[in-house]
């Protein structure tokens, strides 16, 4: 796979995904900031007019909702930070349609949970949805829908949700603003760190301070979530560029600026990148040793007669985790049989179970190795 450079993937990219967190959106008070809106709106704006197509995933609507609710500090808890992002969410919007409506441009909401990426028939609809959006010359601006999403199906971060929207869209380029305009190999307020201007694979990223993910201020992300986001759109063969929403302009014409995350592999069948990274595991099968080696090596289906234990509570067609005798996730599938019927099933032969258990427990075409 040829490397490209940044101003060769700027100049071929026709379809961009943009993904802006609140604080680069937010006044330290935690309203909206005009002006930084703005900012953004004429960088996208410019990039758009070159008959390129833009789809923006902004945060915000919690941000957005904290001063017209007289708060001062983004809410820990569940239900105001949902009545914040209900009303943020509206003046988020209206912001960006006035922006954007400088230019000409008509932008359209999209709200998702994780059920619209984690259901194939919802990840179909959505698809649908922005191509269409793309297809009526509007800009889509997408953003989890927080005031109908629980603490157990939550995203936890706009970053996550902009890999996979790239993915979903086949986009040429994921952009990931922030208030930080690079990698660095540390602290960049401290001395002797220094900008990461290029990540080819993992090796790239041995011994940087990446830290955890950041829950102060009104943003929830950190700089793990951004690499997480880029570790998924790069596997899903998008390169990823990472700065500051203020560098936004820079970066979108191809300046050297940031921190450019090259693709890993050609782009994957959808399918098996939607189970690997739109999925959420219903429970695990525990494989022996000659079981790993099929699924592994082989790239084999896995049989019963190599499962020895079944965790979690599953139906038929639910993906599960396959992990190896240490515990170790090794793959993800689509499993063929409800949790309830696999204890029956394990360590025996396909010839000893009889045609009534024929199946394999997950098909080769089910399976995604992690």
């Amino acid at each position: 796979m040829q490397e490209q450079t940044r101003e060769q993937i700027l100049a071929a990219a026709r379809r961009v995904v943009v993904k802006v967190g609140s604080s680069s959106l937010s006044t330290a008070a935690g309203g909206l900031d005009p002006q930084r809106v703005d900012a953004l709106v004429d960088a996208l704006a410019a990039f758009a007019a070159a008959n390129r197509e833009v789809v923006l995933v902004s945060s915000g609507a919690i941000a957005a909702g904290l001063a017209p609710l007289g708060l001062k500090v983004r809410p820990r808890d569940l239900a105001t930070q949902q009545a914040a992002a209900s009303v943020g969410q509206g003046l988020l919007m209206r912001a960006y349609t006035e922006s954007f409506g400088r230019y000409g441009r008509t932008v359209g909401q999209v709200l998702l949970t994780v059920d619209d990426v984690i259901r194939r028939t919802h990840y179909r609809n959505a698809y649908r949805t922005l191509q269409r959006l793309l297809a009526l010359g509007t800009i889509p601006i997408v953003n989890e829908n927080d005031t109908v999403a629980t603490e157990e199906i939550r995203f936890g971060d706009n970053d996550r949700l902009a890999a996979l929207v790239a993915a979903l869209l086949h986009a040429d380029l994921l952009v990931l603003l922030s208030d930080v305009d690079a990698l660095y190999t540390g602290d960049p307020a401290k001395p002797g760190s220094t900008r990461v201007e290029q990540v080819r694979d993992e090796s790239d990223l041995a011994g940087i301070a990446i830290g955890k993910a950041g829950k102060a201020g009104v943003g929830t992300g950190g700089m793990v979530t951004k690499i997480e986001a880029a570790r998924i759109a790069t596997g899903a063969g998008i390169p990823v560029l990472l700065t500051s929403a203020a560098l936004a302009t820079d970066a979108l014409s191809g300046a050297d600026v940031g921190t450019l995350f090259h693709r890993v592999q050609e782009r994957p069948p959808a399918r098996l990148f939607w189970l690997a990274h739109a999925t959420e595991p219903r429970g695990q099968l525990h494989l022996d040793e000659g079981a790993v080696r099929a699924v592994v090596s082989r790239r084999a289906s896995l049989l019963a007669a190599g499962i020895t234990g079944v965790d979690g509570h599953f139906t038929a067609g639910d993906p599960v985790d396959l992990v190896d005798p240490s515990g170790r996730r090794i793959a993800r599938g689509l499993v063929n049989y409800d949790a309830s019927e696999l204890p029956g099933l394990l360590g025996r032969s396909t010839v000893e179970l009889g045609p009534d258990y024929s199946k394999e427990v997950v098909h080769r075409d089910d399976l995604v190795l992690l």
